[in-house]
């Protein structure tokens, strides 16, 4: 199986091209294109291997919870050429990813273990068990690091760095709850439960508000079946989960946690075959619609002919 970890267009009029952890994003004019690879990033750092159709995955999922949302806030998405790539409006980002969390997991429960009880300013309780749901959804954000680590951060840090106005930042806040609870709702139609996730925004032009990026993908966020998960956590035992923390976990059992001096273990090909079919149960189950892999031979040409056609160039 073909998959596309890297990409190098030259598109006409093209200003910039931005390589992130998974999407490679090219400036054309007033337009964004960005195109989901099939690269997979844990502990911020890439994997040597990429995963046969995640990006694809990752675009479609984003899609349709764009789309599924456009009413609660504004998006960046304008249309889809490719399986694997969107086009939308420039914005200028926010530097803080809005991170919510409506049990305790993830990150959130590493840090719980350590004893701490505060996270980005905000108290947890007491007695709680890894992956217990909390009382409301907390939200954690993080600075939007452009190389390396993003970093927990307070709402009263944010406000005090400047890095966003007040006033703003009370909208962001206000989007990210919304924006959760319709996520929540549609996983929960799906039975699963929308465990954490992240959203990020930016400004247009005409300084709206605007969600940008991914929504709701296993990249940016974290599902637990709900069928079971009352037995499993009364029994002690890990939730069944739609994400990439399984990938997370092969990591820290194979001796890697992102930490200085550690050696990034190679997934081998079993592996890489049962995370590519994870991503793709998800998209099943999430949007309820069949997958259809997209041709996987010359993906690259592919993606280059459809690009070129929407510019019409």
């Amino acid at each position: 199986m073909e998959a596309l970890v890297k990409t190098n267009f030259k598109f006409p009029n093209q200003s910039a091209v931005y390589i992130g952890k998974v999407r490679d994003v090219y400036s054309i004019g007033d337009v964004l294109v960005m195109v989901a690879s099939d690269r997979i990033s844990a502990f911020d750092v890439v994997l040597p291997r990429g995963i046969p159709y995640k990006g694809q995955v990752l675009n479609q999922i984003a899609q349709h919870f764009l789309n599924a949302t456009a009413d609660i806030v504004p998006n960046w998405l304008m249309a889809s050429p490719d399986p694997m790539v969107s086009v939308g409006k420039r914005c200028e980002p926010f530097k803080v990813e809005m991170v919510i969390r409506g049990y305790l997991s993830g990150h959130a429960a590493r840090q719980y273990k350590l004893g701490i009880r505060n996270l980005c300013g905000v108290t947890m309780a007491e007695g709680l068990k890894e992956n217990d749901r909390f009382p409301e959804p907390i939200i954690t954000p993080t600075t939007k690091a452009s190389e390396g680590h993003d970093e927990d951060i307070s709402r009263e840090e944010i406000l005090k760095q400047g890095v966003v106005s007040e006033s703003d930042y009370i909208q962001l806040e206000a989007y990210t709850r919304a924006l959760f609870k319709r996520g929540s709702e549609m996983a929960a139609d799906k039975n699963l439960i929308l465990v954490d996730t992240k959203y990020e925004f930016g400004k247009d032009k005409d300084g709206k508000i605007i969600l940008i990026d991914e929504i709701h993908t296993p990249d940016s966020s974290r599902y637990f079946y709900a069928e079971g998960y009352a037995e499993r956590q009364a029994k002690g035992e890990s939730q069944k989960q739609l994400s990439k923390e399984f990938v997370r976990q092969w990591l820290i059992a194979n001796g890697f946690q992102g930490k200085e001096g550690q050696q990034v273990p190679v997934m081998p090909d079993d592996f890489v075959a049962m995370v590519s079919e994870r991503y793709i149960e998800l998209f099943e189950k999430i949007s309820g619609n069949k997958f259809v892999k997209a041709d996987a031979d010359r993906i690259e040409e592919r993606i280059e002919a459809n690009i070129l056609k929407y510019l019409q160039v």
